[in-house]
C-alpha cells in the first residue's frame, strides 16, 4: 500500500479498536490530514485489498477482527463495547486492544438458542464444553466473506452443530474447542494496529494454522 492508504487503515483500526465505532469520513480526513474525496478512494484501494469490507450498501461492515454491526458476538471491556466479526474475530480482540487486559465475549448457540459467555484474557483459554463450527473452509472465506464471518458460530456441543446442519442442510465444516480457538485467534492479528501492517501470504498463514494445531481440513484440503 501506499503512505496514504496506510494512514488511513491505520486511523480505521485504532478508532475501531480505541472506541468500538467506525469514525466517518470527515473524521478520518481530519484525522489523517486529507481530503474526503482522497479518504474515500483510500477506503476503496483498502477494500480491494481485503483490509476493509463493503456491505451490500457500500458500509464498511468489517474490519477484521472489528465489526458495524451484529455478527452474533459481542466483545465488552472494562471501557469498550465491540461487535466481533465472526468467533474467531471476537476472540482475537482481547488479544489486540492494549488498554483491556480482559473481555467479556456473549453469543447464542445457532442450534438451541442458549446464551454462552467467557472471559477472555491473553493469559490462557476459556474453559468450557462449547465448540466452534467454521463452516467455510479458510481458503474460500474470502469468496463471499461476509456469509464466512456470519456462519463461524460457538455452539453448546458437537452434538448441536449436527442439529443445525441437518435443519439448515448445510454441509459439514470445521469443529474446534474454545481452547484451540483461543490459540487460533491470540496471534493471527498482530501488528494490525502498527505501522506498516503486512498481510500474511498463504504459506504463512498455513503455518501459523499448523503451529496452533489445525489440520488442512480447516484451509480446505
Amino acid at each position: 500500500m501506499n503512505d496514504r492508504d496506510e494512514a488511513v487503515r491505520l486511523a480505521v483500526y485504532r478508532a475501531l479498536a480505541a472506541t468500538g465505532r467506525l469514525p466517518g469520513i470527515d473524521e478520518l480526513a481530519v484525522t489523517t490530514s486529507l481530503e474526503p474525496s482522497e479518504v474515500e478512494e483510500s477506503l476503496e484501494a483498502l477494500a480491494t485489498a481485503r483490509h476493509v469490507v463493503f456491505d451490500g450498501d457500500h458500509r464498511i461492515v468489517l474490519a477484521h477482527p472489528f465489526a458495524t454491526r451484529n455478527f452474533a458476538f459481542s466483545v465488552m471491556g472494562e471501557r469498550t463495547l465491540w461487535w466481533g466479526g465472526c468467533a474467531w474475530d471476537a476472540f482475537a480482540i482481547p488479544h489486540l486492544v492494549p488498554d483491556e487486559p480482559s473481555a467479556l465475549i456473549a453469543t447464542t448457540c445457532p442450534a438451541c438458542g442458549a446464551a454462552h459467555s467467557w472471559t477472555v484474557t491473553r493469559e490462557a483459554a476459556p474453559d468450557g464444553p462449547q465448540v466452534a463450527h467454521f463452516l467455510t473452509p479458510v481458503a474460500h472465506i474470502w469468496d463471499d466473506v461476509v456469509h464466512a464471518c456470519e456462519h463461524q458460530r460457538v455452539f453448546c456441543s458437537s452434538e448441536h452443530v449436527d442439529d443445525w446442519l441437518e435443519r439448515t442442510g448445510n454441509d459439514h465444516g470445521y469443529v474446534m474447542d474454545l481452547a484451540t480457538l483461543w490459540r487460533l485467534a491470540a496471534h493471527w492479528y498482530e501488528g494490525r494496529l502498527d505501522s506498516p501492517y503486512r498481510r500474511r501470504e498463504p504459506v504463512e498463514a498455513r503455518e501459523y494454522f499448523a503451529s496452533v494445531g489445525l489440520t488442512g481440513a480447516f484451509w480446505g484440503n
